[in-house]
């Protein structure tokens, strides 16, 4: 029985306390909402039911499924799905916020809007992963699946855009009310371990790993598994140099894991999962990640499978306010899967070939060296592809003071990005483009698909690849000139970047030059 209550303990520890803080303002429920709080709540909670339905019908094949993709698609979705339970649980409670219940960010509106639609994109990779399998499941589980997807659109359109309820076109950060702490230091990463990373000094860690055995660990998901749950405290994990040859899944509950290597390029997690080898996409990831808060620096991930083996993720995450600080990620095609919520990739070397930054995430890049690397004969390289479905979605991607270029043997064509679905979105703004990127810069996905509906846009960018004469004319692509249009994309905006970054000790600019 102590056993029981201790975890159910844990259970309702890790659902609340991101949303319970102190010092915080009165915030009123009209502010956030278009409808009354029960209304809002009873279309929340007969959401979560309907994921609940959907867990139970896909757990009816876990032991019945041949194929091997197949069962990696079913595993991937019932994870996803899992997932989406607390998203729908931080939303419903974050709507109930006149207590002075708050999450991580200090935005209720961005955040809500946030963990909305990573309920969105839970249910359309769980959708996706099942593609080309021929099996029953899907059509079986499909009918809950499709009602999440409206379900949620309609809860979206419920929370306000703006105080005053008017739309914005933000994508994560500037809508709402910016309800501030009085120290800097969010309730979720205690203000001791913030003030500890500062200036990257790293005198407490709690597990070494080293390949030589020289460690307490020689493998990196054995330091990971050791990891207290939903931890309100950073957990530093220090991996020495070394390649590790291994696939590492942080779940849900390991919160604020700090990885520290011992260098890019000198600690090295590896692996070779593909869509070729039977893996989905989403499993296919060398480094995945799901607890949020998680932050890497001075590390390399890497899916060697090659191009041939198509889909081959190196580093993927579904982390709520992580940062990748001073990490190579190298892959052919897909190596970084942005999958989804906030997260900040700084001083990074991200290589690929085709979509190789993609998902459907809301991400920050700044100063990060982006290569195109060679791939297959008459194939194109596209650096981005991002997979906004829904205008209500609040993704996208923002490149900001990066360099854009392609490594010397690149022969074949080389663009900015191409949209995977309706809405895609992706800024680049005062970055390096080399003339390795073709002078129209953008590439359609399927001849005028998603033309209209995408958002493209460029900011002061320079270099000869930042020519804007040859630039594609599509209705969706945008040449941003002023300080209002390019404000809703910057670290402060669009990820709420003031209000968890300085946590992290990690350098960053919150706004933008005009």
């Amino acid at each position: 029985m102590d056993s029981l209550l201790k975890t159910l303990f844990l259970v309702m520890f890790c659902l609340l306390a991101p949303l319970v803080t102190s010092d915080l303002d009165f915030v009123d429920q009209s502010e956030l909402l278009n409808v009354p709080v029960s209304h809002f709540s009873y279309s929340v909670r007969s959401t979560m039911d309907t994921v609940h339905q959907v867990i139970s019908t896909l757990s009816n094949f876990t032991d019945k499924l041949d194929g091997f993709r197949l069962s990696n698609a079913l595993s991937d979705c019932q994870d996803l799905l899992d997932l989406s339970v607390d998203e729908l649980n931080w939303t419903m409670l974050a709507s109930q916020a006149s207590d002075g219940k708050n999450n991580s960010s200090e935005n209720l509106l961005a955040d809500m809007r946030a963990w909305l639609s990573g309920v969105l994109i839970n249910q359309n990779t769980c959708q996706e992963g099942f593609d080309g399998t021929n099996s029953t499941v899907e059509s079986f589980a499909g009918n809950g699946l499709n009602k999440i997807t409206s379900s949620v659109d309609d809860i979206l359109s419920m929370v306000r855009t703006t105080p005053d309820g008017t739309a914005d076109g933000s994508g994560g950060g500037s809508g709402g009310r910016n309800v501030r702490r009085n120290d800097k230091f969010p309730d979720w990463l205690k203000s001791y371990d913030g003030k500890l990373l500062e200036g990257g000094n790293y005198t407490i860690v709690d597990a070494v790993v080293a390949a030589d055995g020289t460690g307490n660990f020689t493998r990196i998901m054995d330091a990971v598994s050791t990891a207290p749950d939903c931890s309100t405290r950073r957990y530093v994990i220090y991996v020495k140099r070394g390649i590790y040859e291994e696939y590492v899944e942080i779940g849900k509950k390991k919160w604020n894991i700090m990885m520290i290597g011992d260098g890019m390029d000198v600690t090295i997690v590896s692996g070779n999962r593909s869509y070729v080898g039977g893996w989905t996409s989403y499993g296919s990831a060398t480094f995945g990640v799901k607890g949020r808060g998680f932050l890497a620096r001075n590390m390399t991930f890497e899916n060697t499978a090659g191009p041939l083996m198509h889909q081959a993720v190196a580093f993927r995450s579904d982390s709520e306010f992580s940062v990748v600080y001073h990490c190579a990620i190298r892959g052919y095609q897909d190596t970084l899967y942005v999958h989804s919520l906030r997260q900040f990739y700084k001083e990074c070397r991200i290589t690929g070939t085709v979509d190789f930054i993609f998902g459907r995430g809301t991400a920050v890049f700044q100063n990060c060296q982006i290569l195109a690397r060679e791939g297959l004969p008459n194939q194109k390289n596209t650096i981005t592809a991002h997979g906004r479905e829904l205008s209500t979605d609040s993704s996208g991607f923002s490149i900001q003071y990066c360099d854009i270029s392609a490594e010397s043997d690149v022969t074949i064509p080389t663009y900015l990005g191409r949209p995977w679905k309706n809405f895609s979105r992706t800024v680049i703004m005062r970055s390096n483009i080399s003339s390795a990127i073709r002078p129209e810069g953008w590439l359609e996905w399927n001849g005028s698909l998603y033309l209209d509906t995408l958002f493209y846009a460029e900011y002061r960018n320079y270099g000869p690849g930042g020519e804007l004469g040859g630039r594609v004319k599509w209705p969706g692509y945008h040449i941003l000139n002023g300080s209002d249009q390019v404000k809703q994309f910057t670290v402060d905006e669009f990820i709420a970047g003031n209000t968890w970054l300085p946590s992290t000790g990690i350098g960053y600019t919150a706004g933008l030059e005009i």
